[in-house]
């Protein structure tokens, strides 16, 4: 029997106080004199999962970035539950990105990589997640010649090995076929059911309407709604999102 599953968080009491909620004031990053996001005034808090949408170019991608420290904002104030983001608050944090990033190694060696670096190899929750993932059968292949979708499985693996508080998804599902979508989801909404607070950019609109429970519309790099699901798939209140969700391209 596998005692661990993917999304297993540590106790709380281990991790007090908690990240959530995320207050984020004037966030701004520029390049090359433009102003890629501008002003950005967000609060996220723990519990729902947060579907960030947008037109290509809106700035989603560079959003998550900027929230997880992996590029530094020009301008602005972000706040997770009243401490700056650094190096201990990243540690609380996980990515995955739309191409995965996977180690030159095995499909086990790159758990036992993370699982090592956070405290120890550990080969009993390493074959969880695999099971749960559904690659034990392919624990000895290199990770490289998994498929896209087995290979997106696995980075999401990895990340949740870590057990994060706060998991970044940068359209995980893009060009997957339908049964690794399905996959995904499933342990999407497993990892949040335990606790952990999604942020996962998509232009799926069916995948946000299946997971939303608030949603963050981007426009021209700014927030032009934030709402919750039921109320912006059923009555958006910008323009900029009801041209999106009508189809009509907004950049």
């Amino acid at each position: 029997m596998h005692e661990a599953r993917i999304g297993t968080a540590m106790p709380v009491a281990a991790r007090a106080p908690a990240l959530m909620p995320l207050e984020v004031r004037g966030l701004a990053y520029e390049a090359g004199g433009a102003a890629l996001v501008d002003g950005i005034d967000l609060t996220l808090t723990a519990g729902e999962i947060t579907i960030v949408l947008g037109a290509n170019g809106a700035g989603k991608s560079l959003l998550l970035r900027l929230l997880h420290g992996l590029i530094p904002a020009s301008r602005g104030e972000m706040l997770w539950n009243g401490s700056p983001l650094d190096r201990m608050v990243r540690a609380r944090q996980a990515m995955v990105f739309q191409k995965p990033v996977l180690l030159r190694r095995s499909v086990a060696a790159n758990i036992d990589f993370v699982l090592a670096a956070r405290g120890g190899r550990d080969a009993a929750r390493r074959d969880a997640l695999l099971h749960e993932v559904g690659l034990s059968d392919h624990a000895g292949q290199p990770a490289r010649l998994l498929s896209g979708g087995e290979q997106q499985r696995l980075a999401l693996a990895r990340a949740l090995a870590t057990r994060p508080e706060v998991l970044f998804l940068d359209e995980p599902t893009a060009s997957l076929d339908p049964a690794s979508i399905v996959k995904i989801e499933q342990m999407v909404a497993a990892a949040h059911g335990v606790g952990t607070k999604i942020v996962f950019v998509t232009q799926d609109l069916g995948q946000a309407r299946r997971l939303a429970g608030d949603v963050v519309f981007l426009s021209r790099g700014r927030v032009a709604e934030h709402s919750p699901a039921e109320e912006f798939f059923a009555e958006p209140a910008s323009e900029a999102a009801r041209d999106y969700i009508s189809g009509r391209i907004v950049i």
